[in-house]
């Protein structure tokens, strides 16, 4: 991937939204997932969301909105555990069809909304019991407090945010390549920019040999600090509850320096404890 133009803020989420559809065409044809697994399997939920779901305790009766949800794999799992409304968001719409279709296909109501995430607050009705998110969502986000302030709105009060998402760190990392083909190279801005990082690329993290390419390629994205997100969480009302760095991550960015775990997660070959690769972070609203 290489940078491309300075794109201006009236196309980022025009192309952003473009480049998910055809992600989804994508990540369809190349078995994303698990999804054939999902819909056979009347009580499977996501390994994504498995790995988390004790930390809700009990759903029944609860009302879940799930921000960024793409194909709603990690989303039908709340309504498996008996959560009583559940509605996913996403700024795709080829995404929120397919996610349909899987709802649809495993016999699961859920409610999905086309919508910047931004706009969430005004695109859906009613509070929730926990705003859920998780891996790959805040680098599609150029203002990290406005965000914050989203989650706090569609919140009940007493109700749970919970997010786990790439670390900040890791993503400094990006394009390691032949610059660094032996160790790590700290590449990319760290700290939430004005400007995104504008991407090429027609392919995605989740691949297979046959699926169709992404055609609309341009991407933007930003980074955000640690510090700047739980701040924002602070700053829009929320008490922080946990704070989590590990050094596991969801996909392989870097083949030649990645092996992956018997749970499917992946880690640095050597010296996994020099580089945090997710984050996790537990919140409510007073």
């Amino acid at each position: 991937m290489k940078p491309g133009t300075t794109p201006t803020p009236d196309t980022w989420f025009v192309d952003n939204e473009a480049n998910w559809d055809d992600r989804a065409d994508l990540h369809m044809g190349g078995g994303y997932s698990g999804i054939d697994g999902l819909i056979a399997d009347k009580s499977a939920i996501s390994n994504e969301l498995a790995q988390d779901l004790a930390r809700f305790g009990d759903l029944s009766g609860k009302d879940v909105i799930h921000l960024q949800c793409h194909l709603g794999t990690d989303t039908i799992g709340f309504a498996r555990r008996g959560a009583n409304r559940v509605v996913g968001v996403d700024l795709s719409a080829n995404s929120l069809r397919d996610a349909r279709n899987i709802a649809d296909a495993a016999g699961l109501s859920v409610e999905y909304v086309h919508a910047n995430v931004y706009d969430a607050r005004a695109a859906v009705e009613g509070d929730f019991d926990l705003v859920y998110t998780s891996l790959g969502v805040l680098c599609w986000l150029p203002d990290i407090d406005r965000w914050a302030r989203t989650v706090a709105s569609l919140l009940k009060p007493g109700g749970a945010f919970f997010i786990r998402d790439d670390h900040p760190m890791f993503m400094t990392i990006w394009d390691i390549g032949d610059d660094a083909p032996d160790d790590l190279l700290v590449k990319q801005s760290y700290f939430q920019q004005v400007h995104p990082l504008t991407w090429e690329d027609e392919g995605s993290y989740a691949d297979a040999p046959g699926a169709p390419r992404i055609k609309r390629t341009t991407n933007h994205q930003w980074n955000h600090s640690l510090a700047e997100i739980i701040t924002a969480l602070i700053r829009a009302g929320l008490v922080i509850d946990v704070v989590e760095e590990t050094p596991f991550s969801a996909w392989c960015a870097w083949p030649h320096l990645m092996v992956q775990e018997a749970d499917g997660r992946w880690r640095l070959r050597d010296n996994p404890e020099r580089l945090p690769l997710q984050f996790v972070i537990e919140a409510h609203k007073n």
